[in-house]
């Protein structure tokens, strides 16, 4: 039996190894692979036309009063009077006393010269008649030629002392004058420094104001912008007009009229941009009852520029990596991917040569990852609707588009 066990275990084991080597050498049969779903390109289009673009140009500014100055006395004196229009936010006429001066000394100083006036005009008069009388004594040999020679130079002296004194009256006269503070012209009142019984004097400023007749915006204009406008440089240039809008308040839809009247004659030292000044008439609406612009107040402008012709508006969303689109062709609306080159571009558009667009061709208005040339693909249905009805458009409702 030993014998016998020896022999039988080997065996056993041989036979189970022979058993799952026949179980596991099975060749396993290789199920199909999947084929890759077929993936089709879907956009949406828009239909591409030639126009004429008029370029507007997008910019800001500051409205600012053209003329603002302080408010001074030119003689001293007591705050008698001021008038309700010299109050901060109110407006004033030209030729309106704003503040009146005690004037007290000042009449008695004009009193004082037109007293010295009246007696170097007296001595005057005494002069000329001794002067006279020795030219006769002097025919006579009565008197020497040096008493002659002496009263004509006392006469001289006579009439510059009343000339001294006419011109002692005139001062005193316009110190007298300056007494009242007058407005040189229509305007406003932002700051007012003095009040009644206050003490005036030429070197404590009254207050502020500016004159309301017009208002300037100085309007910053780029070099890439620069080239698509005709800004007046001289005086005598067409002027160019401006649309401004409220800066504060995007939702208002108030606009106000304004004209490019000049452009200053250097660029900015650290933008390089050049500023034209804008005008608006009437800024507070005190004519026109426009609803007013306030000084300080910032405004967005909106400037006319020049018409560029025969051009391509593309959709701005369209546009890829500032200048990458996808062209659709229409007969069989395959991609042809394209590199352009702007004329213009604003937030809505950019700006084209048509003669760098292939005719017959849509734009896709949809980003997609892979665009290679030549590849077909699939119109979104609502898109060549819209398209269908941009083709039956009339040229001026694409022009008010294109604007």
């Amino acid at each position: 039996w030993g014998m016998s066990a020896r022999i039988a275990l080997p065996c056993v084991i041989l036979a189970g190894g022979w058993f799952g080597f026949s179980k596991l050498s099975v060749e396993v049969e290789d199920q199909p692979a999947l084929k890759d779903k077929e993936r089709t390109l879907r956009t949406r289009v828009e239909e591409l036309e030639v126009i004429d673009f008029p370029v507007v140009i997008k910019t800001n500014g500051v409205v600012q009063a053209h003329n603002r100055v302080t408010l001074s006395a030119e003689v001293s004196g007591v705050v008698t009077n001021v008038s309700p229009s010299f109050e901060v936010g109110a407006y004033f006429k030209k030729g309106e006393v704003l503040v009146e001066i005690d004037r007290r000394n000042y009449v008695t100083a004009v009193s004082t010269a037109e007293a010295q006036r009246l007696a170097a005009k007296s001595a005057l008069k005494l002069a000329r008649l001794n002067e006279e009388r020795n030219l006769r004594l002097i025919k006579s040999n009565a008197i020497s030629q040096a008493e002659v020679e002496a009263a004509s130079a006392a006469r001289e002296q006579a009439e510059a002392d009343l000339q001294l004194a006419e011109t002692q009256v005139k001062q005193a006269e316009l110190n007298l004058a300056r007494t009242q503070v007058v407005a040189p012209f229509d305007g406003h009142v932002p700051v007012k420094n003095i009040g009644l019984g206050q003490m005036a004097n030429p070197t404590s400023p009254l207050g502020e104001i500016f004159a309301i007749d017009f208002a300037e915006v100085r309007l910053p204009i780029s070099g890439r912008q620069y080239r698509f406008l005709t800004l007046p440089e001289f005086s005598d240039d067409p002027s160019v007009d401006v649309v401004l809008r409220d800066a504060l308040n995007e939702a208002s839809t108030t606009t106000w009229r304004a004209k490019i009247v000049r452009t200053e004659g250097v660029l900015d030292e650290n933008s390089r941009d050049v500023f034209a000044i804008a005008r608006i008439d009437d800024p507070f609406g005190r004519k026109s009852g426009v609803r007013p612009l306030r000084i300080g107040q910032p405004v967005t402008a909106s400037i006319e520029g020049v018409v560029l012709e025969n051009v391509v508006a593309l959709p701005r969303n369209a546009v890829r990596q500032l200048d990458k689109i996808v062209l659709v062709d229409h007969d069989d609306q395959t991609l042809l991917p394209l590199t352009i080159e702007s004329i213009w571009s604003n937030a809505e558009h950019v700006l084209v040569d048509s003669a760098a667009i292939p005719k017959g061709m849509w734009i896709a208005t949809t980003p997609m990852v892979f665009t290679p040339k030549g590849a077909r693909v699939e119109i979104i249905p609502d898109a060549v609707a819209a398209a269908s009805i941009a083709e039956s458009a009339s040229p001026e409702a694409s022009d008010e588009a294109a604007n």
